[in-house]
């Protein structure tokens, strides 16, 4: 890793947005609408749009399928190929203790990774056949309500003063149930 390499990590996402954003919303306004206008969905996305639409979408779902692919699984396929070298260079440490404090880190950082990109390939890549609308429901819930959820928990498990906080008010917890009367 060095500094021209942070900058072509940081550069290269936000121009591919800032150029495919534009024509994916171009798209849409090609498209005509003449029946409800409620959104069957808990946010305002990108499928339920094109459910409501009455024109042919083929060319949108095409076009999004293929802005999908470098926006949402090359940097899926990036990290996960990073993450292989990180197990290469893991499996390489002697101490057994080492190994399974490497191992638990980014077993924690790999479960948060695939969820959100899971996910979202499910959605978004490769739907797999229709979903009703509560399969599309709770799959967009595990990326954008589960994720953000699970992350502070998973990262702040790392500190040891958090699970010594989480243990005393278990126990806290624990000795309320048995003397009730007493709290």
């Amino acid at each position: 890793m060095n500094h021209k390499l942070c900058l072509h990590f940081i550069y290269w996402p936000w121009a591919i947005c800032f150029v495919l954003f534009p024509i994916e919303v171009v798209s849409l306004f090609q498209l005509s609408f003449c029946g409800s206008n409620i959104i069957e969905h808990f946010f305002c996305d990108f499928a339920p749009i094109l459910a409501i639409a009455s024109s042919d979408t083929s060319l949108v779902e095409t076009e999004d399928l293929i802005f999908a692919i470098p926006l949402m699984f090359m940097p899926f396929v990036v990290i996960t190929i990073s993450y292989l070298c990180i197990v290469i260079s893991i499996l390489k440490i002697t101490s057994i203790g080492g190994r399974w404090k490497a191992f638990s880190t980014c077993s924690a950082h790999l479960t948060t990774i695939f969820i959100f990109y899971g996910t979202q390939i499910t959605i978004y890549i490769f739907p797999v056949g229709e979903d009703t609308f509560y399969g599309k429901t709770v799959k967009s819930l595990l990326y954008t309500v589960l994720t953000p959820f699970i992350n502070p928990i998973i990262y702040s498990m790392r500190n040891h003063e958090i699970k010594r906080a989480l243990q005393q008010v278990m126990n806290k917890k624990s000795n309320a149930n048995v003397y009730p009367m007493f709290h």
